[in-house]
């Protein structure tokens, strides 16, 4: 693994570990945030850095889920979290930038408090809708900080710079049907679509 690749495998771990840590403190409103996007997955569901499975509880009973983390020692702890509340699931390790998953194969795809520590977001997002089919939901929510003075200062000097989780869906090929924000500004959530 060259250098850039493992300083983006440690800052994605990172990220994760701090989420998890977080949600024992994240509150009411990202709980219900999770909650209301979770109740939204239909049919065939694919969730792309599940971490260690915050969102797993809040999913219908109908639905058949696909977990997917670059983070073996994540996906582990989410497995026994789906074994603990008897949620069939299956498990894969992998990068959301490069899913190993066949095209059209899935009706919901849901990506929650982690597009921004991806390193290419658009690669990712355009992923997301090769495997979602048409017709199918992307269900978003993620930390905007970097949108806002003096944030938005330091993102322009990155590499790649974050975008807003909506803008690059759009220009992902999704039709966004419904966003808002949360916690003055620092939370987007997005409720998308890939056209028929």
């Amino acid at each position: 693994m060259d250098s850039q690749a493992e300083q983006d495998r440690r800052f994605r771990i990172r990220g994760a570990l701090r989420r998890d840590r977080g949600e024992i403190l994240e509150g009411i409103a990202l709980r219900h945030t999770r909650e209301i996007l979770c109740a939204g997955a239909r049919g065939r569901t694919l969730e792309v850095a599940v971490g260690s499975g915050p969102n797993l509880r809040h999913y219908p009973p109908q639905i058949r889920l696909t977990a997917l983390d670059a983070d073996a020692e994540a996906l582990a702890l989410a497995r026994e979290r789906a074994e603990e509340l008897g949620l069939p699931a299956r498990f894969l390790e992998g990068d959301v930038q490069a899913l190993d998953l066949p095209d059209e194969s899935f009706e919901t795809v849901m990506c929650t408090f982690a597009l921004d520590a991806v390193p290419d977001q658009e690669r990712a997002l355009r992923e997301m809708y090769r495997v979602l089919a048409p017709g199918g939901r992307l269900l978003m929510a993620d930390r905007i900080e970097y949108a806002r003075f003096p944030g938005r200062l330091l993102e322009r000097r990155r590499e790649r710079p974050r975008r807003l989780p909506r803008d690059v869906a759009v220009d992902a090929g999704f039709r966004v049907g419904h966003h808002d924000r949360l916690f003055f500004g620092l939370v987007e959530r997005v409720v998308a679509h890939r056209p028929a």
